[in-house]
């Protein structure tokens, strides 16, 4: 019998396999799980150089793969010159004369970190001392920024920018600089281990600049320790599908490869931007938008062609709708399933009979089990009732029907819009609650510990087309693990948000321990 070079041992094991863990271990060996059981190690497994790592009831779980990242977000709260210190908007502007002079001429002015109200008359003074010198600086959070008018006029964007869409040729110039990106990008992969995650689906704009030479010299490298599937979202420009067969038949490796590509659809209903079937309360308005559904289509098909998979973000159930039927004139198996795993990415309000077409169709949903982690019940109820009235918000985040109907889910962050963090995950999609304590909203509609980390770890794997090497622990995968520090089957769900990942393996290496 082979012997194992790591055994983690628990009263916990979630294989996803199952909905409820066994108590047993894990055997790996090289990148691989060579035996998961239950009861008292094997002895025929162990020799003098096994590593065993007796976890108590602390739960084992496969990895977890988010579906839906966006380093591109995540790196503004980082570029330039740190500000997090700074108390005073005199303080800045003389910090952004200073650093200035270290940046060649010909280059823009980039910061990051303040944390204090901006005074707009007093920031004016650096219009005037750098005339055609681009400025952009970001908050801590990367919610806000300043910029001068000569970077409204290099970027195109100003002050009402709503989306990182519109910051494309900022973020183009950002991770061309591959000293700064590469480094970074080390750094954010070491935060998404810290969470327990091991896979993304990373979106980069259009050809995502010239970041996927940074992917391919880390992996080549041996330095990832994170599996990244990325995509093209067409900003600048309409879907490139040369581009597409290009990195599809160059990244075949375990670690990055490509994975098609994402859209926008409608936006959110709180701004009346989501499309919905009836009008909003009191107006004659289903859409504030207008969505090119013509381009939208015409792109899916051709990419469905083309054997790649799309991603279409919609949120009003009328666009939900409209995906669902473009989706339908995609290829289909004998079973009536799309032959590519075509998604939608939050369906956050869905009727009924098209979460059934969703299911009958095979249509992934890439759900946000931390969205209410961003609001709080009398806000986003509030909303509800003005924009659609209650009793069309029944309908709002209904994942349980997804189950039910046969939906295959996984789960996405839209990171920086928060950092995973698979145990608040757990609480709000369980209970449906804004806050512990709080109130329950459409309880109707929560779901299981077991559904959730089934999401986060075979569903993305499915989404990701990895679900034969990845997504569960079973003899022969790929040793993709991430461990809990507390028996989170045993633990009372207002206590989830207590508790850590404390360990985690990609491909059999120990890429984040804090036992």
């Amino acid at each position: 019998m082979n012997k194992a070079q790591i055994i983690l041992k628990s009263r916990s094991i979630f294989t996803a396999l199952e909905c409820m863990p066994l108590e047993g271990y894990v055997a790996i060996k090289d990148n691989k799980i060579l035996k998961v059981s239950n009861g008292e190690i094997d002895s025929r497994l162990v020799d003098n150089s096994t590593l065993i790592y007796d976890m108590g009831n602390k739960t084992i779980s496969p990895g977890f793969s988010d579906a839906h990242v966006f380093f591109s977000g995540w790196m503004l709260r980082y570029i330039g010159l740190d500000l997090s210190n700074i108390k005073n908007t005199k303080q800045i502007i003389e910090e952004i004369i200073s650093y200035s002079k270290s940046v060649k001429e010909n280059k823009p002015i980039w910061a990051h970190g303040y944390s204090i109200d901006l005074d707009k008359s007093e920031m004016d003074a650096l219009n005037k001392l750098y005339k055609s010198r681009p400025i952009v600086i970001f908050s801590h959070d990367g919610e806000s920024f300043w910029l001068n008018k000569a970077a409204i006029n290099h970027y195109g964007f100003d002050f009402c920018a709503n989306c990182n869409e519109v910051l494309w040729k900022l973020i183009e110039e950002v991770l061309d600089d591959h000293n700064f990106s590469k480094h970074l990008y080390k750094e954010y992969v070491k935060m998404l281990n810290s969470h327990g995650v091991t896979m993304v689906k990373e979106i980069g704009y259009d050809t995502f600049s010239s970041f996927t030479q940074v992917l391919e010299e880390l992996e080549n490298n041996n330095d990832l320790n994170l599996r990244v599937n990325f995509m093209s979202q067409p900003v600048k420009e309409g879907a490139n599908f040369d581009y597409g067969k290009k990195m599809r038949d160059k990244f075949k490796g375990d670690y990055v490869r490509f994975s098609g590509f994402n859209r926008m659809s409608d936006g959110s209903i709180s701004q009346m931007d989501g499309y919905i079937k009836e009008p909003y309360n009191n107006t004659d308005i289903n859409c504030n938008l207008d969505i090119d559904w013509e381009t939208i289509e015409s792109e899916v098909i051709e990419a469905d062609e083309n054997n790649f998979r799309f991603s279409l973000n919609a949120q009003g159930n009328a666009a939900v709708e409209k995906v669902i039927k473009i989706y339908s004139k995609c290829k289909k198996d004998i079973n009536n399933k799309l032959i590519n795993r075509h998604a939608i990415t939050e369906a956050e309000y869905a009727d009924f009979e098209d979460i059934v077409q969703m299911g009958k169709f095979g249509i992934i949903c890439e759900f946000y089990p931390q969205i209410q982690s961003i609001s709080d019940y009398e806000s986003k109820v509030n909303m509800i009732q003005d924009k659609i009235g209650l009793e069309r918000g029944k309908n709002y985040w209904n994942r349980r029907k997804m189950v039910e109907l046969g939906v295959p889910l996984c789960c996405g962050t839209d990171l920086p819009l928060v950092i995973d963090d698979i145990p608040n995950s757990i609480f709000h999609t369980c209970t449906n609650k804004f806050a512990v304590g709080g109130k329950v909203f459409n309880e109707d509609n929560t779901l299981k510990k077991s559904q959730v980390l089934k999401a986060w770890t075979i569903g993305g794997a499915y989404d990701m087309y990895r679900e034969c090497e990845l997504g569960t622990l079973e003899a022969g995968k790929l040793a993709d693990i991430s461990v809990f520090d507390k028996d989170i089957f045993n633990t009372e769900i207002d206590d989830m948000n207590n508790v850590k990942i404390c360990f985690t393996m990609v491909n059999g290496k120990i890429v984040y321990n804090n036992l």
